[in-house]
């Protein structure tokens, strides 16, 4: 064949829309070898994308052979001599809703850009031969491959947009789940039946021991990126609670400390699911106690402080405790007070041992036994009462020093 007919539109090669330097007589030419091709493409598409390796029946069946045939018919019948563009708003929506149920079904993006890959060259080697057959002026064969190759662009973008929406529509609704799972769990009030209907909609099989781990919103920026699908993330006010599996290792503590740094949180001791809210809240103490932070960031883990923990979570009843049992000091000088209220602390530590007692003050032990007559001459009998014994190390270890006299 050798066309007499002007091609429409733009004819630069590269153009946005080749299609329009083809004469329109080439859709008579090729309209009847569509249906052939479509069977072609219908049959190849299983047998080359692993994930679509099944007969392509029922309505995943059809949706793929409708598909195809409207690529098919838009590119060959419709396009050719026309300067418009690949996809109409109707045809794009085609597209894109591909893409949607591809989404939908667990598929992964890059199956359908290889089918629709595998289409494009499918395509272009069956009009070749069809060209040389019916005489298709070689000149031709240029903006027609380059036809084919752009049209596949175009319903591969359509269906990327399609895709990523479904996703991020999964990903926001699943994150809702996981944060309505996670807000139960804290409750406390969750049943089994239902924790695990949660959690299945939710796509968190739940551990059978958790951790939960508490910082504040300023550090909270990309959270969830950093996390992945590893974890449960709520914010509440005032703080974000994380929940994770348990480590079970050093090696999978040290990937929630990773995860984790920078962001000053601290994470509770292990729990059963049910008792979340056990881990969670003296994560949320320590959390919440100003004397326990770490200026570097790090994680910190309850189970590794919970003395300290234990010391400090209660500031006014330990400073009341404090100033109760300290009170003997506080007519002391300034310099008196804070070397005996040292030496104090350490004789209790060590249980009046004044060799230890020396080396830890770097001091002689004649000097310890100085100190530590001047506090029998603070306390009198006191020292040797096991639970005044027992009060002022408790203050001492908490940071509590003996406030000073009041001044007139």
């Amino acid at each position: 064949m050798t066309s007499t007919h002007q091609p429409m539109g733009r004819s630069s090669l590269g153009s946005e829309m080749p299609w329009a330097e083809l004469p329109r007589d080439v859709s008579t030419l090729l309209a009847g070898s569509l249906s052939e091709l479509v069977e072609e493409i219908v049959l190849r598409i299983p047998q080359e994308v692993p994930e679509y390796s099944r007969p392509l029946e029922g309505e995943f069946g059809a949706s793929v052979r409708r598909g195809v045939e409207i690529a098919l018919g838009r590119l060959f019948i419709d396009l050719p001599g026309r300067d418009e563009p690949a996809l109409m708003p109707a045809t794009r929506a085609i597209y894109r809703q591909i893409g949607v149920g591809e989404a939908r079904t667990g598929r992964s993006l890059e199956a359908l850009l290889s089918a629709y890959r595998l289409g494009a060259r499918v395509t272009f080697r069956a009009v070749s031969a069809i060209a040389d057959r019916v005489g298709l002026e070689p000149r031709l064969m240029l903006p027609l491959g380059e036809s084919i190759f752009v049209y596949i662009d175009e319903i591969s973008a359509a269906s990327i947009e399609g895709f990523t929406e479904e996703q991020s529509r999964q990903v926001g609704e699943r994150d809702r789940r996981r944060e309505s799972l996670l807000r139960r769990m804290l409750a406390g009030n969750l049943s089994e039946v239902e924790a695990r209907r949660l959690a299945a909609r939710a796509g968190w099989p739940i551990p059978a021991r958790v951790v939960a781990a508490v910082l504040s919103p300023e550090h909270a920026e990309g959270l969830r990126a950093a996390l992945g699908d590893d974890a449960l993330i709520s914010s509440r006010t005032g703080e974000v609670v994380v929940v994770f599996a348990a480590p079970a290792t050093d090696a999978q503590r040290e990937q929630i400390a990773q995860m984790l740094r920078g962001r000053h949180a601290w994470v509770g001791p292990a729990r059963g699911w049910e008792t979340t809210e056990e881990s969670y809240r003296t994560a949320a103490l320590a959390a919440g106690t100003p004397s326990l932070s770490d200026p570097e960031g790090d994680v910190r883990w309850v189970d590794d402080h919970l003395t300290m923990i234990a010391l400090r979570s209660d500031p006014l009843v330990m400073r009341d405790l404090a100033a109760r049992s300290l009170e003997p000091m506080r007519h002391l000088r300034p310099e008196q007070r804070e070397r005996l209220a040292e030496t104090l602390l350490v004789w209790l530590k060590h249980r009046g041992e004044r060799g230890r007692i020396a080396r830890e003050l770097h001091v002689h032990p004649q000097t310890v036994g100085y100190r530590l007559g001047q506090l029998r001459d603070v306390f009198a009998d006191d020292l040797d009462d096991p639970d005044r014994r027992f009060e002022l190390e408790l203050v001492l270890r908490a940071g509590h020093r003996p406030d000073p006299a009041a001044q007139d």
